[in-house]
């Protein structure tokens, strides 16, 4: 139903990486190709939203990849896209904005910031090398574990202490550090947060 002067077929080919396949019967179609079909059959009329609903689920890194390359582009063009996703990752790297359901419930829903920001901790992730001494007495608030690879994970809320006191506690132990990090909550963690 879509007029021949609307039409996009060659875009969209290109689009879902189907150019050289253009003439080919869908049955000589590989099941990652047929996926990609999927897509362009969806995107045939133009839609100002596009539902994709588990799009990545059972699809090889490569396919992956240009799926959510494709979906950027057409999101930046100004066509919504409501993804259904368990890849939290992807949500996360995704979404503009997320719903969590639990069990038929909407228990969030907000900009993506905004959520990860729900978390009050960050930790401090210390590499103290061949050091198995113990921990200083730390903050209030900082929780400390060693984890199995050795480094020393130091939880902490964010809003109440910085890094650097941590550090300056563990320095002045002599605790030694051979590299540090921080690790910032992801969506996994919201998720598990809110749904418990």
């Amino acid at each position: 139903g879509v007029p021949r002067a609307d039409r996009w077929t060659d875009e969209i080919l290109a689009l879902v990486g189907l150019t050289a396949q253009a003439e080919s019967y869908t049955r000589q179609l590989s099941g990652g190709m047929k996926r990609r079909l999927l897509l362009a059959k969806a995107l045939v009329h133009r839609p100002r939203i596009l539902v994709l609903d588990e799009p990545t689920a059972g699809v090889d890194i490569a396919l992956r990849e240009m799926l959510w390359t494709n979906v950027r582009r057409l999101n930046e063009r100004g066509m919504t896209v409501i993804l259904t996703t368990h890849y939290l990752e992807e949500a996360q790297d995704m979404c503009d904005e997320i719903a969590i359901i639990n069990y038929g419930q909407v228990v969030a829903h907000d900009s993506t910031t905004r959520l990860l920001g729900r978390t009050e901790s960050k930790t401090l992730v210390i590499d103290p090398g061949d050091w198995t001494g113990d921990l200083p007495a730390l903050p209030d608030g900082v929780t400390a574990q060693r984890r199995p690879d050795r480094m020393l994970a130091l939880s902490y809320a964010p809003t109440r202490m910085q890094a650097d006191q941590i550090v300056d506690r563990l320095r002045a132990a002599g605790v030694p550090m051979l590299d540090l990090q921080t690790e910032q909550p992801d969506l996994e963690d919201v998720f598990r947060q809110l749904t418990g």
